[in-house]
């Protein structure tokens, strides 16, 4: 079955930098578009980023661009998201996406706090 497994979220003051990692497998990942959303408490999930199955199409909400960078590695079944310059407003969950076989799947999350 597919497995969409994140890590890497933590706390960190604001200024810093963090790298989430996503480990997928249960689908055919290098031909799949693979998607970072998050979540902050109180508010509806946003799509943060997005990389097209060859890694070289990516797409940034306007938030977080010049600062957060997605990248994967098909070898591998890993979606990253780099995260430079966090900021406080950055503090969520974080979730990889994955879109296969017309359905939507989701990791369990990773929460990111940035303090000030």
């Amino acid at each position: 079955q597919v497995q969409l497994v994140e890590s890497g979220g933590g706390l960190v003051q604001a200024g810093g930098s963090l790298r989430l990692s996503c480990a997928a497998s249960g689908f055919t990942f290098s031909s799949t578009v693979m998607r970072w959303y998050r979540q902050a408490p109180g508010k509806e999930r946003e799509l943060v980023a997005v990389i097209f199955s060859t890694g070289g199409i990516t797409n940034y909400a306007d938030s977080v661009k010049g600062r957060f960078t997605i990248s994967r590695d098909n070898a591998k079944n890993t979606v990253y998201l780099q995260m430079n310059s966090l900021k406080p407003e950055d503090t969520a969950v974080y979730y990889c996406n994955a879109f296969s076989l017309a359905r939507h799947y989701w990791g369990q999350g990773t929460q990111v706090t940035v303090s000030s």
